[in-house]
């Protein structure tokens, strides 16, 4: 069995494990944190999700400018993936760190955990991009990344639709001009907000937000690998 025919199989479990239904608990999550979002003026929502896309765009230039390419040229897709794993505990343990040192200062230093984390998740896709051999100068993979981004942190409402695009990116991208930042916002801050609220718990801060980022990290890096896997399967059929 070819290396490529086991990475199709890890991505259709992938998917199937993606598209779940939600248990219980993330339904009820989900159905507070909408009532909760209806309760916040517009005003607020439209500060914030201007607030989150500076941010976002600020992390995108700096990891565009500090990643630097590796010479992969020679290596095969299976070569590629090991430095993708590696890049990935890479980035855990350095998510878990800040995470810790963030948690363990109070609410202060966990409400800076937030850009610190958000720059250290775009520096691995920046960098998965390039070992799987795409330029990340180029627009519409900068645009691809957030999407990557945008279907690890969202919720099972979003998925599908996420995962459609992702599958069909070649044929999908031109009609892609903007990313609709008021929902990157709203999905990516609800799916974080119960374990940073609990990161800025005294006593228990320093564990829980070395643990979440570590997890995070884990998340961001499998779907990104079953993004690029996707791409790279369709390219070599």
């Amino acid at each position: 069995m070819t290396y490529e025919k086991d990475m199709a199989e890890e991505v259709i479990r992938w998917k199937r494990h993606l598209v779940r239904r939600p248990s219980l608990f993330e339904r009820t999550s989900k159905k507070a944190q909408n009532k909760l979002n209806g309760l916040i003026p517009e005003k607020v929502h439209t500060v914030m999700t201007e607030s989150i896309k500076k941010m976002v765009q600020a992390t995108l230039v700096g990891s565009n400018i500090t990643t630097f390419k590796k010479d992969i040229v020679h290596l095969s897709l299976e070569e590629r993936e090991k430095l993708v794993k590696e890049s990935i505990k890479t980035f855990q343990k350095t998510a878990a760190v800040e995470g810790a040192g963030t948690g363990a200062g109070g609410i202060f230093l966990g409400l800076a955990d937030f850009p610190l984390l958000l720059s250290i998740k775009m520096k691995f896709l920046f960098e998965a991009a390039n070992l799987y051999g795409y330029d990340t100068k180029e627009y519409e993979e900068r645009l691809f990344l957030l999407y990557v981004f945008q279907l690890a942190f969202s919720s099972e409402e979003h998925r599908e639709s996420l995962l459609e695009l992702i599958e069909n990116w070649d044929e999908r991208k031109d009609e892609l001009k903007e990313m609709d930042w008021r929902v990157f916002q709203q999905e990516y801050r609800d799916y974080i907000d119960l374990v940073k609220m609990l990161q800025l718990m005294p006593g228990i801060g320093a564990v829980v937000g070395g643990i979440a980022n570590y997890k995070l990290l884990q998340h961001l890096g499998e779907c990104a690998m079953n993004a690029y896997r996707i791409r790279k399967l369709k390219e070599i059929d």
